[in-house]
């Protein structure tokens, strides 16, 4: 096997930077499979009942059916997010080989807002039941 030449461009690249960067793109995988699977527990659960008020009333119980739709949303934001964090880690990958690193905060802010966008749903769909 070759051993990697330790130096791009004259310059020493710090292993603990490309490690960091590794660890921080995992984190975000973490948190997209984690709503991909809250997604699939809520239409899971959107079906569960409605199996159930069949079974107990023969017929199904009316509903305002957002729980699927909710659902499949947090599914697609958590694959959305996957790519992202991909596509966040390459660019960094190459700044950091470079040493030329600039933040960015853009896929947090995205991440934040779906969030919070999310929330507001699960809670407008959830008070008028309490």
């Amino acid at each position: 096997m070759i051993a990697e030449n330790p130096q791009k461009n004259g310059r020493e690249i710090n292993p603990g930077d490309h490690l960091a960067n590794e660890r921080t793109f995992l984190a975000w995988i973490r948190t997209s499979v984690a709503l991909m699977g809250f997604g699939f527990v809520v239409v899971k659960f959107s079906l569960f009942v409605k199996q159930l008020s069949i079974a107990l009333a023969g017929r199904v119980m009316p509903t305002k059916g957002f729980s699927a739709s909710i659902g499949i949303a947090l599914v697609a934001i958590g694959a959305l997010i996957a790519l992202l964090a991909f596509l966040r880690y390459r660019h960094i990958e190459k700044q950091l080989l470079n040493k030329k690193y600039f933040p960015s905060f853009l896929l947090s802010l995205l991440l934040t807002i779906a969030i919070v966008l999310i929330s507001i749903l699960l809670l407008w769909y959830l008070l008028p039941n309490v």
